[in-house]
């Protein structure tokens, strides 16, 4: 057992205190997270143009959300006894308890709700969770995260089974939509907050096993959130009132994210795959529209 795993401690992770994280954002910020997501890949679609334009009025990105007041990496901190190395990010959810304004401050505190153990040499489960909130306290989004630290199993967590992820429908998908993502997909949307060098430098990639830089998890899942908003909410951001989805496998810049639809209701179910390796990027979506 190495040193990380011995130091490593669900019950004082549980107990950890994060700081709260607060954050000033404007226009510049909102359509910065737009390009980097592929809105206005086609300058001439003027539906987009709310998206990337501050005139007459500017639209936010739901999935902005994920990446506001964000308390960074902070598994990386040696006092978590985390194995940072061997940590993957799992899942992610978003609630919408109102449309995102384009500028304001706003204020989060992360906090660990549940540390699953699945064994020694199984890893560990991390589940956080913040509520992102404007100065008035009211809130705007609930983000949660769900983390596999594969390095981290026997720590002592509970022994609760994983909870099952939303089942895709078993009928073929009823809407499909390519998305053909930029090779500077990366570079860009690391300018929203996540600089971590995996999706920057190919020497980096290299040592984590990778050919070269991958994409951001949320930005394959803030690409599907455009296809949703564009396929099922007629690009009214309102209308989206949360996501879910599972990581499954990266996504290189430049390729083609293929995503399937299925809607039942208010619920439209999805995957992303990337088309040319016919590859699971995102698993188990689950979306609510109003």
């Amino acid at each position: 057992m190495d040193t990380l795993t011995q130091r490593f401690s669900a019950e004082r992770l549980l107990a950890r205190r994060f700081p709260d994280v607060q954050q000033t954002y404007g226009p510049r910020d909102c359509i910065l997270y737009a390009l980097g997501i592929g809105f206005g890949t086609d300058p001439l679609d003027r539906s987009e143009l709310p998206f990337v334009f501050e005139e007459p009025r500017l639209e936010v990105v739901p999935s902005m959300a994920l990446v506001l007041a964000s308390p960074g990496f902070w598994a990386r901190d040696a006092e978590t006894g985390i194995d940072w190395r061997r940590l993957l990010h799992a899942e992610s959810e978003v609630l919408l308890h109102r449309a995102l304004p384009p500028g304001g401050t706003v204020h989060a505190r992360t906090r660990v709700t549940q540390v699953i153990d699945k064994g020694a040499e199984k890893g560990a489960l991390i589940y956080a969770e913040r509520i992102v909130r404007d100065q008035s306290e009211v809130p705007i989004a609930t983000v949660r995260t769900t983390s596999f630290a594969r390095g981290n199993g026997g720590c002592g967590g509970s022994a609760a089974p994983q909870p099952a992820p939303h089942a895709l429908p078993s009928r073929p998908a009823e809407l499909c939509v390519d998305s053909p993502i930029d090779r500077r997909a990366a570079l860009l949307y690391r300018l929203s907050g996540d600089p971590n060098p995996l999706h920057a430098d190919p020497a980096v990639a290299a040592a984590a096993g990778f050919d070269r830089p991958i994409l951001h998890g949320l930005c394959t899942l803030g690409i599907a959130v455009r296809v949703l908003l564009r396929a099922y909410c007629d690009l009214k951001p309102e209308r989206l009132r949360s996501v879910k989805v599972r990581f499954s496998r990266p996504v290189f810049p430049g390729e083609t994210i293929r995503t399937e639809m299925w809607r039942d209701g208010s619920v439209v179910s999805f995957r992303a795959v990337a088309a040319g390796r016919n590859v699971t990027a995102l698993d188990h979506g689950h979306a609510e529209i109003a």
